[in-house]
């Protein structure tokens, strides 16, 4: 905003030079971009923030001053400016409801409507000191009712507009919003076409001007202009920014009302004009006022602590500093106890809404520039994740280190063969592209994709992301982990045989080790409920505990054919919600032997309704610390064996920490580990 010097001399008297004026008031948070000499007189550009419309204004400015500069006195115009100009002499205010036959406010984003009728206008030239000022500050003379409703708006921040009231039909304002495809032609000439979320000004026929952002040509003043209304009003600020970007239009009375005009402030820019306008003598007899005002919000009160401001700031501030600078920015503060007060923010600072805005008052006023030097104090915390959100990036490293590829994609998507069946998708999501119309609830489906995109074999995928469904009437999302797995683990060589496709045991044996080093104490079973997406005979559910937390398998070859996928495709899912409850996070580490191992194998003879997992859990158990690992080997059915038995074979691999394992000390564990066994059913073979 621009200003020539003296107009700030007029609200204040001070020793400082322009210069000086425009340093205070950038320490204060009005950054001066420049002083221009425009006919001997300096002229202040100052740059004012978007939340701070209170200093778009000479008076607003001054009360920054008078805040900062102790020394500085505030002259008798600014006085009247803080009384909003009452004067006893000031024609009476007919205070009326929106619904007034002169005035009808059709919309909330106009909070207050204010007009005052002048008769017998003689609308020539402004004074001489008016034009001077204005084209100081940028702006062009035009008229003397043109010229005063700009410098009101300089002075105090409050845009005017006067109408021709003659011109209006009806003699009464309506404010509304435009109706669909109403037009007006605003004062630069231009017809433009209206939207219904833009506020209009109108009389009882057509606009007549647009909100806060430019009058109409209809009913402009003119030399020949007898009888004005000249308005004066607060609009929101949204509802003004929306319809002047819409039209690609700015001015200088949008520029305030879209950072916030000070609502109480509106009858006071009439008084103002009214006084400016006496000095004129027989430019007009002032008439009627009429202020449409539902009444101003009540503020809410903010606690300030002097502690809480000390400790943000870094500087001590007393109490009876801090009661001065609140008082001087024009807010209303009492002592509520030992240091501290109740604040109210005055009308024109919005912005201000919790007890460190009040703060930040204090600070400006005080001076930033007189913060103590210090080095930082505190302690800090390593960075980096932790609890869920690491124990899942160990589960996406294991995986990759397994021999799985990431790939991630959108969560929006189309159906699929392969989306959870338990698990009622969300959707329609109001998005004309069918292929994102829907909330995944699975992550196979989007495996699935990547898989045809990437020719459909040898290949293993995991996905990690989101899911989303309605379960027993509740919406779920959860963070799920997919795999996909194709074809050949190892790629073909010419020193060794082509190696052989995907199997479920492949799969299991994958998802069992990434299990192993992530999760403690689950386990594979056959699921009571089985997944339709999966082959009926080759799938698994994960268990931890009782708990679900995933499912495994070959594809179902229906699926399949329906996906577009290869029938031996592997498919894994877990719940990484669920599995966190079960999460490996005291890991057990201990020396390697240098020691040779032994390896002993068992053979025997066991019902097949016995789990592998409760054999090896045995089978660990009776060898102890001395047993390595151990691996099934070899699997046989047949001649010799009973009905529904199997022969199973595994090694064991035992070791001796700090000393060479003994013969003896080798057969000892196994003959310990078959004892074991015999309790589940097993015959030793030979």
């Amino acid at each position: 905003m621009k200003f020539p010097y003296s107009m700030l001399l007029d609200f204040v008297e001070t020793s400082l030079s322009a210069e000086q004026a425009g340093d205070l008031l950038t320490m204060a948070g009005f950054e001066l971009e420049g002083i221009e000499n425009v006919n001997g007189e300096p002229v202040l550009d100052i740059k004012v923030m978007s939340n701070r419309g209170d200093g778009l204004s000479v008076f607003g400015l001054a009360r920054e001053v008078l805040a900062k500069d102790s020394t500085a006195k505030p002259t008798e115009l600014y006085l009247n400016a803080c009384r909003r100009f009452h004067s006893e002499s000031a024609p009476e205010i007919s205070n009326t409801n929106p619904t007034t036959s002169s005035v009808q406010i059709q919309t909330s984003d106009c909070t207050r409507y204010a007009y005052r009728r002048y008769y017998n206008v003689q609308n020539g030239l402004s004074p001489s000191r008016i034009q001077e000022r204005l084209s100081k500050a940028g702006m062009r003379p035009i008229s003397l009712l043109v010229d005063l409703t700009n410098y009101v708006m300089l002075e105090l921040g409050q845009p005017l507009h006067a109408f021709d009231f003659d011109k209006l039909e009806g003699g009464k304002i309506v404010v509304r919003k435009a109706a669909q495809g109403e037009k007006i032609t605003t004062l630069d000439g231009q017809e433009r076409e209206l939207s219904p979320h833009m506020m209009m000004i109108c009389d009882a026929v057509r606009p007549v001007a647009i909100a806060g952002v430019m009058g109409g040509a209809d009913a402009e003043v003119s030399p020949e202009t007898n009888s004005v209304l000249l308005e004066s009003a607060h609009f929101v600020n949204t509802s003004v920014r929306k319809t002047r970007t819409a039209l690609g239009m700015s001015s200088e009375a949008s520029y305030r009302f879209e950072r916030s005009v000070d609502p109480g402030g509106v009858v006071a820019a009439l008084e103002r004009f009214s006084q400016l306008l006496a000095e004129v003598p027989g430019s007009a007899s002032p008439g009627e006022t009429v202020d449409v005002y539902a009444g101003a919000a009540t503020p809410r009160p903010i606690r300030l602590r002097i502690a809480r401001s000390d400790l943000l700031l870094g500087m001590p501030i007393s109490e009876e500093e801090a009661l001065s600078y609140l008082t001087r920015l024009g807010f209303r503060a009492s002592r509520t106890g030992q240091g501290e007060f109740e604040v109210v923010a005055p009308s024109w600072r919005p912005d201000v809404l919790r007890e460190e805005d009040v703060i930040e008052e204090l600070g400006r006023v005080h001076g930033y520039e007189r913060i103590p030097e210090a080095l930082p104090r505190g302690s800090t915390t390593l960075g980096g994740p932790a609890g869920y959100e690491s124990w899942k990036d160990k589960v996406r490293e294991n995986a990759v280190r397994l021999g799985f590829n990431q790939t991630i994609s959108q969560t929006l998507r189309d159906l699929s063969p392969l989306d959870n069946p338990r698990l009622a998708r969300i959707g329609p999501r109001g998005i004309n592209d069918p292929e994102m119309m829907w909330l995944r609830n699975s992550t196979l489906s989007s495996l699935a994709d990547a898989s045809r995109r990437n020719g459909g074999k040898n290949l293993q995928l995991f996905e990690m992301g989101q899911i989303f469904g309605h379960h027993d009437g509740n919406v779920v999302e959860a963070t799920s982990i997919g795999f996909l797995f194709q074809g050949s683990i190892q790629a073909e060589s010419w020193n060794s045989k082509p190696p052989g496709g995907s199997t479920f045991f492949n799969l299991k044996g994958l998802i069992g080790e990434l299990a192993y080093r992530t999760l403690d104490g689950v386990q594979f079973q056959v699921p009571d409920y089985l997944d339709s997406r999966l082959h009926p005979t080759r799938q698994a559910e994960l268990l931890g505990g009782q708990d679900s937390i995933g499912i495994l398998g070959q594809i179902d070859p229906d699926v399949a054919e329906r996906a577009g996928m290869p029938e031996d495709t592997m498919l894994a899912e877990i719940n990484l919600f669920r599995a966190y409850d079960h999460a490996l996070t005291n890991v057990q580490v201990r020396p390697i032997s240098k020691n040779p191992a032994v390896r002993p194998d068992i053979a025997f003879l066991i019902d097949k309704s016995v789990p592998f997992a409760k054999i090896s859990e045995t089978l660990s158990s009776a060898a102890g610390d001395l047993l390595e690992k151990s691996w099934l080997f070899d699997v046989y059915e047949g001649k010799g064996v009973p009905d529904g038995q199997h022969s199973l074979a595994i090694a064991l691999q035992l070791r001796k920490l700090g000393g060479n394992l003994t013969d003896e000390e080798a057969t000892q564990v196994r003959e310990r580990v078959l004892q074991a066994l015999a309790g589940l059913g097993a015959t030793p073979r030979g």
